[in-house]
């Protein structure tokens, strides 16, 4: 099951858990935008180069659309759509005045350079410009893009609108960037981790822990549990996967990933078969890598009591149903990686103000949301009977659907 069909399961699950009526439903669900452009560019040889730029913006009931571009040779639609409404559900789970969006361009930017890079940018903001704005619909970083590409935006955007720090977040600081956005999903992970842990009597400390994914969430996540006492086991990334049952050493192990681009080679644990990073003994496993990675083929066979869903939709509704039968306790995505969206929250409103927070209180507001989350989701659970997962959407569709329903635009 795709991405996309898995979430139009999980949110027709809610709706019908919550009694929606079927004209609701059915409008919650449609896109309220999509956008398809062309980019043609220059490159630096002189010749021309199209591409295809686009945007979903999925549901604006609760406030401006939030989600990230990204710049993938493989931008595949349905997936764009599921990612789109994927960001309306967290962004009502983290009870952010916002609803979900999302986009990119069919490019390689590893094909690019960073004068092609700029110029792509630059023309796909002129071509979305007036559909995108601080109070409609406000991009982030994702795949392929980072601070230098949101940059590029609000420069161009600027140019046409006035300058406008807050049409996008994921800034460089000296644009109006919020500190601790770098380590923001990450740290969201912590706390949603020690939320869930603290449900069942149970603290970081001493838990061995295993993380699928070793960019910046799955780093940092790694980083922040160790430093409150985690064991991190085992972790991977595209290069393999490295394992050390006494626990890894998670500072020289940043210092070596740092030089060599990969975890491959670190002479702190012993290489295992990256296949089989999943299904590693431990307490904690934090899949923080691609989309759909736990699934009927391997979810009989994950020994973690708990599933920390860092990356985006990493267990399919056929390993979940399995993962259920086992007594496995999932964290879901829609809340489990929202501490980055909630901190590009912060970053809106600081630069709305005009006024710039310190790292430690952007630590601890987000700390209270995350833990306010859990909260508002375990309520849920508790009055319809549900797991986390349908405990979440079932918050977030509730959330959507009553602001749609108060603003009378109800089919």
């Amino acid at each position: 099951m795709n991405a996309l069909a898995a979430t139009n399961r999980n949110f027709k699950l809610a709706a019908r858990l919550l009694g929606l009526d079927s004209k609701l439903e059915k409008s919650l669900l449609i896109p309220f935008r999509e956008i398809k452009v062309e980019c043609t560019i220059p490159k630096d040889d002189g010749s021309l180069a199209s591409f295809v730029g686009f945007r979903v913006q999925h549901d604006n009931a609760r406030g401006p659309m939030k989600g990230g571009i990204r710049y993938h040779p493989e931008v595949e639609p349905d997936e764009v759509n599921a990612l789109a409404q994927l960001m309306t559900w967290k962004t009502a789970v983290a009870n952010i005045p916002y609803g979900g969006a999302k986009g990119g361009i069919g490019c390689n930017p590893s094909d690019l350079s960073i004068s092609e890079l700029e110029r792509l940018t630059r023309v796909f903001t002129q071509k979305i410009h007036d559909l995108i704005g601080v109070h409609t619909d406000v991009p982030a970083p994702d795949m392929g893009t980072g601070p230098q590409t949101m940059a590029w935006i609000l420069d161009e955007y600027s140019k046409f609108h006035g300058y406008s720090p807050a049409v996008v977040t994921g800034k460089p600081i000296d644009l109006g960037g919020s500190l601790g956005r770098d380590a923001a999903t990450g740290r969201g992970v912590l706390f949603g981790t020690e939320a869930l842990l603290r449900e069942y009597g149970k603290s970081i400390a001493g838990q061995r822990v295993v993380v699928q994914g070793f960019g910046n969430v799955g780093s940092w996540a790694a980083h922040l549990i160790s430093e409150q006492g985690g064991i991190i086991v085992a972790v991977s990334d595209i290069t393999g996967a490295i394992k050390n049952k006494n626990g890894l050493d998670i500072p020289r192990l940043l210092e070596h990933v740092k030089e060599n681009r990969g975890v491959k080679g670190f002479s702190g644990g012993d290489a295992i078969d990256a296949d089989s990073i999943l299904v590693e003994d431990c307490d904690i496993l934090i899949p923080a890598a691609l989309g759909g990675v736990i699934n009927r083929d391997n979810a009989g066979d994950i020994k973690a009591k708990f599933i920390i869903e860092a990356a985006n939709h990493p267990t399919d509704p056929e390993g979940d149903e399995i993962l259920a039968k086992k007594g496995v306790v999932v964290l879901p995505d829609i809340y489990a990686n929202s501490g980055g969206v909630t901190v590009s929250y912060f970053e809106w409103v600081q630069n709305i103000q005009g006024f710039m927070w310190d790292e430690e209180k952007v630590n601890a507001e987000l700390k209270t949301y995350m833990n306010r989350g859990f909260k508002d989701v375990k309520e849920m659970c508790s009055s319809h009977n549900c797991h986390f997962r349908m405990g979440a959407f079932s918050l977030a569709v509730n959330r959507v659907a009553r602001a749609t329903l108060l603003r009378g635009w109800e089919a």
